[in-house]
């Protein structure tokens, strides 16, 4: 399993059910990293999406007790999400928020892709955990950096070195 998330100086990733930041380069990274993969999330982060709609060219798993969709698959518990992930393949599915759901999901995850915006959001109100402070977690590979609508960011790749199976959690 995978996370990708966009972060900036501090690990900040939102404020008022939203990103931080619009950046069509990260976007488009994005979208080629999930395209014909599927992506987890948690309700707020599929209300959060153009239209509260799901991400075309995906499979979209949604992690709520609050609704039921006909566009998405909605699981109502971690139990249920389990059961539903084991039907695809680890390396195809990607954790996009939001922030509670990252911190459930971090340790069952083998790669982190984080997109690091050299910039504060003084207003941020919602935080991704800090890789660089955890032991399990190291610095695979940094793209150069490149400017994206007036920041300057980075393509960081992590890895866990020390995964927990999310699938034997309910064993």
């Amino acid at each position: 399993m995978n996370i990708i998330v966009c972060v900036d100086n501090k690990w900040g990733i939102g404020k008022n059910n939203g990103l931080l930041f619009h950046l069509p380069k990260d976007l488009q990274y994005f979208k080629e990293k999930t395209k014909n993969k599927i992506v987890v999330m948690g309700g707020n982060t599929l209300l959060s999406l153009p239209g509260s709609k799901p991400l075309p060219n995906r499979t979209n798993i949604v992690l709520s007790d609050e609704f039921k969709r006909d566009d998405c698959k909605v699981v109502e518990t971690l139990e249920e999400l389990k059961i539903e992930l084991k039907k695809y393949n680890d390396d195809d599915i990607f954790i996009i928020g939001g922030a509670m759901f990252y911190a459930t999901m971090l340790n069952y995850c083998d790669k982190a892709y984080v997109t690091k915006v050299d910039s504060v959001c003084e207003d941020a109100t919602v935080f991704f955990p800090n890789l660089d402070d955890k032991s399990n977690w190291e610095l695979e590979s940094v793209s150069k950096p490149q400017e994206d609508s007036g920041y300057i960011i980075r393509y960081c790749v992590y890895r866990n070195k020390n995964k927990q199976s999310f699938f034997k959690i309910f064993d």
